[in-house]
This record gives C-alpha cells, sequence and structure tokens, in this order.
C-alpha cells in the first residue's frame, strides 16, 4: 500500500509527569504546521507509563514495537513517577522501545536562543548537536549482582561495543559534519579504558575515509566536559558513546537555557522504522499538573519528527515561531527565568506562526 505523503501517521505517548502537558501544547504546533503546507496530522495516543504499569503490571504491551511500526513517527513525553521503581519505567518502556525498534542514534541539537538567559556566560552564536550511539556501551543491560545481600555485595556492569554499532553511528555523524561545518570530534576514553573505546577510536578512523571532506578531531570526554563550557561554539557535531553521550548532552543543555531547551530525536538511519521524538527533561514530578512545565524541548522534538519526515518547511515553521516567541521574556516559563504558563507559551508559538504566514 502506498503511503500518502501528505499524510503524517502520528504515535502519541504522553506518559507521565508533565510529558501530557508538553506533549498537549506540541501537537496542535505540528497540526498548524502542517495545514499551512496543505498536509495533515493523523494522531493515534497511546496511554502507556506509570499508570499503565500500575494497573497492568507492564508500561507497555509486549507488542508496542509492532504498533508503532504502524505509524510514521513517535511522540513520546516524559517517563517516570515516584510510586513506580525508575527501572521498570525506563527499561519498561523508553529504553525497551528503543532496543525493540533498534533506534541506533540519538541525536541532541543544542541551540541558544537570543533572549534566553543561560548559567554559563558568552553562549551567542551556540548551535551544535551530539550524536549519540543509542542500543550498547553500559546502556545494553549486561551485568548483574552477585552475593546480595550478604555484605559483600558485587554489582557487575558490562559495557558492550561492537563494531557494526559503531559504525552506523560513525556515519551518521559524519554525513552530518559534511552537511554542517565539516568538523566532527570523537569523544572518547580511550587513554584508560583498554577494550572499548580503542575500538571506538579505530572504527571511527575507518569511518572517516570515507568522508575527506570532513576534519576529525578526536577529544577525551573529561577535556570535553571542561571544553564545552570554556569554548562551546568551537563545536559542532560530537560522536560519543551512549554514557558519554549521555551526559554531555545533559550538560550541553544548561548552554541553551536548562533542559526545558533540549530536544531529541531517536532513529535508525536509512531504514523504514519509525523514529521516537522526545524532550529530555523528564517527567518532572515536582511541577507535574502546575501548568508551568517549559514546552519548547517538545515543540523542538516535533520540529526534528517534521524534518525527518520530508517536510522541511513545516519544521522550519515551529523553530521559527519558537525563536520569535523566546526573544520576549514574558513568554519564558519558570525554568529560564520568567512567569509564563505552559499554556501561555504554546499560545505565543501558535500566535507566532499564524502573523508568519
Amino acid at each position: 500500500m502506498t503511503r500518502d505523503t501528505k499524510v503524517v501517521r502520528l504515535a502519541v505517548i504522553p506518559g507521565d509527569g508533565i510529558g501530557p502537558e508538553v506533549v498537549a501544547a506540541t501537537v496542535p504546533a505540528l497540526h498548524a504546521a502542517l495545514e499551512a503546507d496543505g498536509h495533515r496530522l493523523d494522531v493515534t495516543q497511546f496511554d502507556w507509563g506509570g499508570e499503565r504499569f500500575l494497573q497492568q503490571g507492564a508500561a507497555m504491551p509486549a507488542d508496542a514495537a509492532d504498533l508503532v511500526k504502524k505509524r510514521d513517527a513517535v511522540l513520546f513525553g516524559a517517563v517516570g513517577r515516584p510510586d513506580v521503581p525508575e527501572h521498570e519505567l525506563v527499561w519498561g518502556l523508553i529504553i525497551g522501545l528503543r532496543q525493540q525498534l533498534d533506534l541506533a542514534v540519538n541525536l541532541r541539537p543544542v541551540r541558544a536562543f537570543p533572549g534566553v538567559p543561560t548559567k554559563v556566560r558568552d553562549t551567542d552564536g551556540v548551535d551544535l548537536v551530539i550524536v549519540r550511539e543509542n542500543t550498547e556501551g553500559e546502556y545494553v543491560g549486561a551485568g548483574g549482582v552477585a552475593h546480595a545481600g550478604s555484605g559483600h555485595d558485587l554489582g557487575i556492569e558490562v559495557a558492550v561495543h561492537s563494531r557494526r554499532v559503531i559504525e552506523r553511528a560513525a556515519h551518521q555523524a559524519f554525513a552530518l559534519a559534511g552537511r554542517r561545518s565539516g568538523h566532527l570530534c570523537l569523544v572518547t576514553k580511550s587513554n584508560a579504558m583498554r577494550y572499548g573505546y580503542p575500538l571506538w577510536d579505530r572504527v571511527v578512523r575507518e569511518v572517516g575515509e570515507h568522508y575527506p571532506a570532513v576534519r576529525l578531531e578526536t577529544v577525551l570526554v573529561d577535556a570535553m566536559a571542561a571544553r564545552m563550557i570554556q569554548a562551546p561554539r568551537s563545536l559542532d557535531v560530537l560522536l560519543t558513546s551512549n554514557l558519554f553521550g549521555d551526559i554531555l548532552s545533559d550538560l550541553a543543555a544548561v548552554l541553551a537555557g536548562g533542559m526545558g531547551m533540549a530536544p531529541s530525536a531517536n532513529v535508525l538511519p536509512g531504514a523504514d522504522v519509525p523514529g521516537i521524538y522526545e524532550p529530555v527533561h523528564g517527567s518532572a514530578p515536582d511541577i507535574a499538573g502546575k501548568g508551568v512545565a517549559n514546552p519548547v524541548a517538545c515543540m523542538l522534538s516535533g520540529a526534528l519528527l517534521l524534518d525527518d519526515l520530508g517536510h522541511t518547511s513545516a519544521a522550519r515553521r515551529i523553530r521559527d515561531a519558537v525563536a520569535g516567541t523566546l526573544r520576549d521574556a514574558r513568554h519564558h516559563t519558570a525554568d529560564i527565568g520568567g512567569n509564563a504558563t505552559t499554556a501561555d507559551v504554546a499560545s505565543a508559538v501558535l500566535h507566532t506562526m499564524e502573523s508568519q504566514r
């Protein structure tokens, strides 16, 4: 069956905490951005998350991956609530779904918007992307606990790094760098770790031979953490392992104003598999239900979603509206120093989109 390219079939998983609030603010923006180009959004919502776990013992059904494969993309809100063990929801939903779909790469763009205050000085013009390997490393789930409860407990966490997985993340990073500045930084720790990261170094250099126009720079992860704060404009595309990418991308979010400004995409490049697009701020149970969550990260995740589906003008429409909205401090939520509500920002973005047509 031929897919109607004028219809975006979207799976929506609002999840827990502030997830439903930021998703509810984002979906109308996606509708408006697509409709301006004569396209349509078809939404299917799934009630997966903490409430489902409490009622049915599982955060998502066993056939969750098959269900979302019927859609073009997934917009995901957040996962986690205080009355459910964290691993049950993280592994039972978002990490589990990423692994079932084999979403090899996590993309974390970081852009400093004019008018948005940050805790770091001199961030004007920051625009970088972290390409994080998304399925292996320390997050593969290998290991265990021996002698549990004996007073001599032994925790074993096995990091797994394979050539195939490194190669596909590296190809994504080199291709992206080639479309941007032509500069790629590999973040590693091969001076202290004897096996996994030397493999990363070797495989990435080999992949780099296919991209002669891209300059490869190798930087140790501790040095990169300092450089990210001291000289963020020297960075464009970073390629990292799963663990390093998790840590550095949260640090990088500070350059844009914080986690409420941090979008992400989980994708399998070159495959007919729906990506998962999500803000990375988590469920924030302390502010859930108060209507003060920053929806920008979710909206920018929606723009990534549209880009990947080929709706580039619609994606640009959302980003431009977000940028225009954020120039006015009246539209800043508490996390970036303002008093605006989630609904205020959502309404302002829609109004800006309408005025820009």
